[in-house]
Order: C-alpha cells, then structure tokens, then sequence
C-alpha cells in the first residue's frame, strides 16, 4: 500500500538492505524498534527475506512461517509484509473477511481494532489488510498479536 505523503525508503534494487540502510531509513528510534522485532522472529518461528517489489520499485520484507505436518509434509505461510518508510516501519498482516470478527475480539489495541474494522476486502478471495505503523517498541505488541492470529487462523 502506498502512501500520499510518506515516502518508501530502500528504493535502490542493486542494494540489498543491510543494517546500515536500515538505520539510515529509519532513524534511532525506529531503527530500534526494528532491531526488537528482527530478535523476536526466531521465537516466532519466522524466517524473514527481503524482496524486491517491482510495482513500487522498493525492497519489502516478507516473514514466513514454516512448520511440518503430522505426515511430515513442510508447509509454509506467508505472514506478513514489512515496508520502510522514512522513521518509520510498517507491517501489513493479510486476514480473510471471513475472520474479522476475530480479530475485533483479540488482544489488540483501541487504534488497531479500528484499522481492523474500517479496513476494506480486496479481491476474488475477500481478503483485508491490517497495517501497524511501528516507530516505538511498544508498538509491537499489536504487530505479535496480529501475527499469532495469522498462524492460529490458517485452518479455520
């Protein structure tokens, strides 16, 4: 999703996004932010890559989950995605309609609960994004809820 009056960052695709770029993009305090949630994806069980993303020229990260059935089949999920802006990150966590009212019960703030609501389904499959706008740690929570949702909704 792109903004009007905020700008992606990590725009150059012959640079891959190190912690350098990084740290410039988002400045100190979202940077550590940032440096927070990377820690916490192994405990998540979330493996995180960096793509580029040709329709609006910018590297996003996409976090998978991987997990083996009880056949011993590897599956995977796609999470979430990950964009940079300047001081800040974004994280977008794709549900079906079919599950918002899950989402309006969860353990989520008052302004995320909001975005869940008002947020408008895309495509054949009706599906919604939820974005939360990161610049301070404390802003993560919501980011872990909404990513717990996402693995515990795969089978409903």
């Amino acid at each position: 999703m792109m903004y009007d009056n905020e700008k992606l960052q990590l725009r150059d695709a012959a640079e891959r996004p190190s912690a350098e770029g990084l740290a410039q993009a988002l400045k100190s305090g979202s940077f550590t932010s940032y440096e927070a949630f990377a820690e916490a994806l192994a405990g998540l069980e979330i493996e995180q890559e960096w793509q580029w993303y040709t329709p609006h020229k910018a590297w996003f990260a996409k976090g998978m989950h991987f997990w083996t059935t009880a056949r011993g089949t590897r599956k995977e999920k796609n999470l979430y995605w990950l964009h940079v802006f300047d001081g800040f990150f974004e994280v977008a966590v794709w549900f079906l309609e079919k599950n918002r009212e899950y989402l309006l019960n969860a353990d989520l703030s008052d302004e995320v609960k909001q975005t869940v609501f008002e947020a408008k389904t895309f495509g054949k499959l009706a599906t919604f994004p939820v974005m939360v706008r990161v610049e301070k740690v404390g802003q993560l929570a919501d980011v872990y809820e909404l990513i717990e949702w996402k693995k515990r909704l795969e089978t409903k």
